[in-house]
């Protein structure tokens, strides 16, 4: 697959506002953009840093799951939060989802998203050639 782009939209409405793809792949990697704990216009465990951010995780593995991977091939994930004090509760649900794997992540604080209810967003980037443990 080498060489090749493939993308891929989700029914976030975000993507068509903003022209952007829900994930690209570009060779052997899969790069999921930020993914905020909303299907279609509904939010996914108002005010549940926890919840948010299984949402979250479950959309941005959807998206790979277009491209045939999955947790297992998780080489990378950001996320970003509205406040310090969820970090353990996002922490847990990351480690549920990827303990196994254990791919490198980023955490950082900001001051808000475009959806002020939104407590979580995520990104995830995936390699063809991981393997899972």
């Amino acid at each position: 697959m080498t060489g090749a782009v493939r993308r891929t939209q989700s029914d976030d409405p975000w993507e068509e506002t903003t022209g952007s793809a829900r994930a690209v792949a570009a060779g052997d990697l899969v790069l999921v953009g930020g993914t905020m704990p909303v299907t279609g216009t509904v939010l996914q465990g108002e005010g549940d840093p926890y919840e948010q951010a299984r949402a979250a995780f479950g959309k941005a593995l959807a998206a790979l799951d277009e491209f045939g991977l999955g947790a297992g091939s998780v080489i990378r994930t950001r996320i970003y939060l509205t406040h310090l004090r969820d970090v353990d509760a996002v922490a847990r649900a990351h480690k549920e989802l990827f303990g196994a794997v254990r791919p490198v992540t980023t955490t950082v604080v900001v001051s808000g998203f475009v959806d002020s209810r939104v407590l979580v967003e995520v990104e995830v980037e995936a390699y063809r050639g991981a393997t899972t443990p």
